[in-house]
């Protein structure tokens, strides 16, 4: 029980870190008005910390994969607390631009040691669902964050929102001080022996079902508000429901994965694209009417949070001898499939409108089920047995 409670508080922690990231998209305009920026100028609080993250992925875990696991931990979520802090009394947007950017490059530090810490503290027949649990976190920031911290800016102001990213990260900071033990690393892997999983194929082969599986998520995502907007004709707090809506079910995403993962890993990554390509044409067809659109957010919640599991299960099954490493690689391509779904996402939305974003989502998810497929047949567990006894027969 104990176990699961630290797996909670790691949980936790990952949500007040993707709650700083992705929670000031729910203050953009309040960020405007305060300092007199266009918004493609504010956007540049996300799209750079994207972008922090995305160059630090490779690199920060794998500087810090020797260190104590607790310290680690409590000295990112420490930087979050001062950074959140610092932009409670930002007296420009200079400032606050950097008080944002300089924590982004350890966030995958964070989301890499929560990962490993949460498999190290259960038995191999329980990794998935240990982190299935500390995803939740993940729905928690990108969906609940977001209207929560626009909802404390209309009702109280700018600063209070602020002061709500920094609260959260220091009550992860005491909870972790006082509740988690010390984690040393008790085998120490060399970077050279790290860095070597970048010669197996499956690695690359999985980084690249990564990207495409986030690009096809955050094609219609980050443009969720706009689309049920612009094609539903929703009213502001109808869209709040549908975000809350969207990350409650994204729970039961995370418990899904848990369970599928676990028990039937290759055939869940196989049908997830093409469930995934049923909802999204749906919701092409559909996304006049409220009704039906309501239903199929429910489900998409689910399928959203149940790729960010694929993703991370994808790349760390690919690379299990180097962990923290391949947690940082997680971390950054599934960035780097942000930045990419948002970029084709908004470039549909430019030439042909909001409703065709769904377009861009489903070409994406085919190109995931191609890679998807292709491990599946050249890196299945018989096939890499096959190539062991035949490695074997030949030496």
């Amino acid at each position: 029980m104990a176990k699961y409670f630290i797996i909670y508080i790691l949980a936790f922690g990952v949500f007040g870190i993707i709650n700083t990231e992705m929670g000031v998209i729910g203050i953009m305009p309040q960020i405007s008005q305060q300092f007199g920026i266009s918004a493609s100028q504010t956007g540049l609080l996300v799209s750079l910390f994207a972008l922090a993250v995305a160059i630090a992925g490779p690199v920060m875990p794998l500087l810090f994969s020797g260190m104590n696991r607790k310290r680690v931990m409590l000295l990112v979520i420490g930087l979050f607390v001062i950074s959140n802090v610092v932009s409670v009394y930002a007296p420009n947007f200079t400032v606050l631009l950097i008080a944002r950017i300089v924590p982004a490059f350890l966030h995958p530090v964070f989301f890499s040691v929560a990962f490993v810490a949460a498999a190290n503290m259960v038995s191999k027949e329980k990794v998935t669902q240990a982190t299935s649990k500390v995803f939740m976190g993940v729905t928690a920031g990108m969906v609940i964050g977001t209207p929560i911290s626009s909802f404390i800016a209309d009702t109280i102001s700018l600063e209070a929102s602020l002061w709500f990213f920094a609260v959260v990260n220091a009550i992860t900071f005491t909870a972790i001080s006082l509740f988690v033990p010390s984690m040393p690393v008790q085998e120490k892997l060399t970077y050279g022996a790290q860095l070597s999983v970048l010669r197996k194929p499956l690695v690359w082969i999985s980084i690249a079902t990564v990207i495409s599986i986030n690009s096809a998520m955050y094609a219609m995502y980050s443009f969720f508000a706009e689309y049920l907007n612009d094609v539903t004709h929703m009213s502001g707090k109808q869209i709040s429901l549908m975000l809350i809506l969207f990350g409650v079910t994204g729970v039961a995403g995370n418990l899904l994965a848990g369970k599928s993962l676990h028990q039937k890993a290759i055939p869940t990554a196989l049908v997830y694209p093409l469930v995934f390509g049923v909802i999204y044409t749906l919701v092409f067809v559909f996304g006049h009417y409220s009704t039906p659109m309501i239903i199929l957010i429910a489900v998409w919640g689910v399928l959203f949070t149940l790729g960010l599991n694929i993703s991370q299960y994808w790349i760390t099954s690919a690379a299990p001898e180097a962990p923290d490493f391949a947690n940082g690689l997680f971390v950054a391509f599934a960035n780097l499939g942000i930045t990419v779904g948002t970029f084709i996402g908004g470039a549909f939305i430019t030439g042909m409108g909001t409703q065709y974003t769904a377009i861009a989502g489903l070409i994406f998810l085919a190109v995931s089920l191609v890679l998807i497929i292709v491990r599946a047949s050249f890196y299945s567990p018989k096939q890499q047995v096959k190539i062991k006894e035949s490695s074997v027969v030949n030496s």
